[in-house]
């Protein structure tokens, strides 16, 4: 089956998923809610599993830490991976762990060559124990850090030549980072090379509520912005079409309207055409 368009597992859209049978349909979930030994989560994913396919999304690896991803928790990842067989395996170009501390928030560090070389050690030590290549996903950007040494565009596609991981390209991150740190979305999109992205993410976002501060913030509460839109319809056209995930972790409306979003995304997948540009 070739993935289309993908929606967020949600369990409360369980029993209408199962009865979904759209062509090229496929669920993401969060690995850190699934990395459990039994009980009706698990029975559920299993459930869908069974019906469609899964992507498993983690957001505990931390591959930006000076710390390399702990054994117990790549362990029970790849349990799930196992147990799952999924299309695809992501996590985030950020770090969360210090100190024996995880940190809710993926935050940033200097793009630098020091930085490359561990990021690319603890993704090779991710691949070789769940025995697979992954994505690794652009996160939202609120801070312009001193130190960089090359684009984060740059950055992914060094981590990629030396590991051999792909790319999860989030449209919506990287048009928040734009529009908080000053750079030209367009740009930073046309700079990433179509062949090393096997996933793209869409989702929501909205205007920090402090009237002070200018930022935006990834909330993937709302429905995807008509800017994000047009950037995902750009990238498109340019590499063709790549399983999308449609984003909803907050405010979640009921699955008809998400199916909705889906097929506007499956319409621009379908169509990769100049004119959504």
């Amino acid at each position: 089956m070739t993935l289309t368009a993908g929606l967020g597992f949600k369990t409360q859209h369980l029993d209408e998923v199962l009865t979904l049978r759209d062509p090229g349909l496929w669920f993401e979930v969060h690995a850190e809610n699934y990395m459990v030994d039994g009980g009706p989560r698990l029975a559920a994913l299993t459930a869908v599993r069974n019906r469609h396919p899964v992507s498993v999304h983690a957001v505990g690896l931390s591959l930006g830490s000076a710390e390399a991803p702990s054994p117990g928790y790549l362990d029970a990842l790849a349990k799930l991976v196992e147990r799952v067989e999924p299309v695809a395996v992501s996590d985030h170009l950020a770090w969360q762990k210090w100190n024996g501390i995880h940190h809710a928030d993926f935050l940033p560090f200097p793009r630098t060559e020091a930085a490359l070389d561990l990021i690319s050690d603890n993704i090779d030590r991710a691949q070789e124990r769940l025995r697979r290549p992954i994505l690794v996903e652009n996160p939202s950007l609120y801070i312009d850090l001193p130190g960089h040494e090359m684009s984060e565009a740059a950055f992914l596609t060094e981590l990629a030549t030396r590991t051999g991981c792909g790319l999860l390209l989030d449209v919506n991150n990287l048009f928040i980072s734009a529009s908080n740190l000053g750079f030209s979305a367009q740009a930073a999109l046309d700079a990433v090379p179509g062949h090393l992205v096997g996933e793209v993410h869409l989702a929501g976002h909205a205007a920090d509520p402090d009237p002070d501060s200018g930022l935006l913030i990834d909330t993937h509460g709302a429905p995807v912005a008509e800017a994000v839109w047009a950037l995902y319809a750009r990238l498109v056209a340019r590499i063709g079409p790549r399983p999308t995930l449609i984003e909803r972790d907050d405010n979640i409306p009921s699955l008809v309207a998400l199916m909705a979003e889906r097929a506007r995304a499956g319409d621009i997948l379908a169509n990769p055409e100049p004119a959504h540009v």
